[in-house]
């Protein structure tokens, strides 16, 4: 029995698998586009004019949009004003779909780390239960991630939508992804 129960469930091992899945998500996203994003001319036009690299703030998009999360965009500029969301995964020809595996992956791995890690289930329910742990990891960071890569400027603004950066990155995806990956641990760990 793991000490870092609660109520029955290891909290502990889920929120560090979580975590873990967050993190390695945008490393990987970032090695990924990095070098695109930065070498893209919107970010050197907005360089040249006196900004700052948003390299890192758009693969937060870009990450954002792996998990179907839109990037919103409300633009203040005379002639080009207007607001709207974007997938750039999907709209831009310069990021593969294969983006879009990238949580899907790390998540299921989690979930499959905390059934390796508990094997004191007693069925698949137990099981799905552990895994949906990984929720107490990677939701914190979902919510504070999507904060650090809205961007503003004067009246416009970019970032993920918040909302569904909570609730479908920060909740959705680590619980159904962290369950299914905790049942195959255990569905395929010798009894």
């Amino acid at each position: 029995m793991s000490t870092d129960r609660f109520g029955g469930l290891p909290l502990g091992t889920g929120a560090i698998a979580g975590a873990g899945a967050y993190v390695l998500g945008y490393v990987f996203t970032y090695l990924l586009v990095g070098n695109e994003i930065r070498e893209s001319a919107a970010n050197q036009i907005v360089q040249a004019v006196g900004g700052q690299d948003m390299t890192y703030q758009a693969v937060g998009w870009v990450f954002y949009n792996a998990h179907f999360v839109s990037t919103v965009v409300d633009v203040d500029v005379p002639f080009f004003g207007g607001s709207g969301a974007m997938n750039l995964i999907a709209e831009a020809e310069a990021f593969s779909p294969i983006l879009y595996l990238i949580p899907i992956l790390l998540l299921l791995g989690a979930g499959l780390a905390v059934g390796r890690r508990t094997p004191g289930e007693q069925d698949y329910g137990d099981a799905a239960a552990a895994g949906v742990t990984v929720v107490a990891g990677y939701l914190p960071l979902a919510v504070i991630g999507a904060f650090l890569v809205q961007v503003q400027s004067g009246g416009s603004s970019a970032g993920p939508d918040l909302l569904l950066g909570a609730v479908l990155a920060g909740v959705v995806y680590p619980a159904v992804l962290g369950a299914v990956g905790s049942v195959v641990a255990f569905a395929t760990q010798s009894r």
